[in-house]
């Protein structure tokens, strides 16, 4: 067998594309910034190509240098999964997983499953990031987080899915304005921008607009919230109407608060909920029966 380039060279050429900068990526690296250099240098001999120009002040990747990363991220990723298999061999439900979710789930789903999991699954740690829906499925792909918690639909080409439950929305009002929304609702009646959703990279907007039929844009306001908090405070202070999930009503958002909830028009709107993992991942047992588990979760909720 020829000679191969290490994996560990490879990490370190990851790294530094991922930093631009030597020292960032070396401390990440937990080595030397020569030794870092020296790593990447052995690499680009093994392969007989210049992965990165330099000069005195700077660098860029060259064009197969920048190949070679995103190839190397996807090999290295592989390695993790393969090691992950081996060492959680009849025992999925042990080790470490990354979990991704997005803002609008968060705080309303997330504590419950962590307290679920300590409780039937000791030797399970979760890992937890929060962040947009494109920012988790890009990390996903570069191997920095194992599973995902989203709102689906959304676009999951080379990935596998899992649907765990439903997420109806409601609309919500000021309880001084119910006498002027006359049920069941329609959307002529309401005034022009009085409705408020959030900024149009949280996935939530476009799955409300969709599923609470909202075709008219001239009923939506030009302010875009951060957060469904900040669409409480807006709608408390009787500036209009937005709509929530479910999931975030029963966990309390809506207390101390003068606001109560209505049906919004035509069959009941809902998000689907449901979790999303590499298709080269090795512990497709462990995420489905933590799929189960969510589902269950998500059961018991509608119970109540």
């Amino acid at each position: 067998m020829k000679h191969l380039p290490s994996l560990k060279n490879l990490f370190y050429l990851v790294n530094l594309h991922q930093e631009q900068n030597f020292n960032r990526a070396a401390k990440i690296c937990h080595v030397s910034q020569s030794t870092l250099s020296s790593g990447i240098q052995n690499l680009e001999e093994q392969l007989g190509h210049q992965l990165i120009e330099r000069d005195h002040k700077s660098f860029i990747f060259t064009a197969i240098g920048e190949e070679v990363v995103m190839r190397s991220r996807k090999l290295l990723t592989d390695v993790d999964d393969l090691v992950e298999l081996v060492k959680h061999q009849g025992e999925p439900m042990t080790g470490e997983i990354r979990l991704g979710c997005i803002p609008t789930i968060a705080p309303f789903l997330l504590s419950n499953v962590v307290q679920h999991c300590k409780q039937v699954y000791p030797e399970l740690t979760l890992f937890l990031k929060e962040d947009t829906t494109d920012r988790l499925i890009d990390a996903l792909g570069k191997g920095e987080l194992d599973l995902l918690l989203l709102a689906l639909p959304v676009d999951t080409s080379g990935f596998h899915s899992m649907k765990v439950g439903i997420d109806p929305f409601k609309m919500v009002v000021h309880k001084d304005l119910t006498d002027e929304i006359h049920e069941p609702i329609d959307y002529q009646d309401l005034p022009d921008e009085s409705i408020f959703l959030l900024q149009a990279e949280h996935c939530i907007t476009g799955h409300a607009i969709t599923a609470c039929q909202l075709g008219e844009s001239v009923k939506i306001n030009p302010f875009a919230a951060t957060s469904l908090h900040t669409l409480v405070q807006m709608v408390n202070c009787k500036l209009g109407t937005t709509f929530l999930p479910q999931m975030a009503i029963d966990a309390g958002i809506l207390n101390n608060t003068e606001l109560t909830t209505m049906a919004p028009p035509g069959e009941t709107p809902y998000r689907d909920i449901g979790l999303v993992w590499r298709q080269t991942s090795s512990r497709i047992l462990t995420f489905r029966t933590l799929g189960l588990e969510i589902q269950t979760l998500l059961d018991q909720a509608d119970d109540l």
